[in-house]
């Protein structure tokens, strides 16, 4: 039982270092290139805009699209390794 709850806790905290990854990525994008970093990221041109015009309107928004299936990537493999998976 005490093996159990060894894995279990192994299991959680890699599910929260996957999360505040994630946590952290999605803010880095949607607040530091979009909001923080815009004027520096200003003289980079991408689709006829600048960068950080582009984090504000399309590049955070794809970025959290993405963190959705690498989530969903990283915990079944997670789930699997830890036989907590649904089949």
């Amino acid at each position: 039982m005490s093996g159990h709850s060894y894995d279990s806790e192994k299991y959680w905290k890699a599910n929260l270092r996957l999360i505040i990854g994630s946590l952290v990525v999605w803010g880095l994008a949607s607040y530091g290139f979009a909001i923080l970093l815009r004027p520096m990221l200003a003289g980079i041109h991408l689709g006829g805009t600048d960068l950080g015009f582009w984090f504000a309107q399309q590049g955070s928004i794809l970025t959290f699209i993405a963190l959705i299936f690498h989530y969903a990537w990283r915990m079944n493999k997670l789930d699997k390794k830890f036989d907590v998976h649904e089949e």
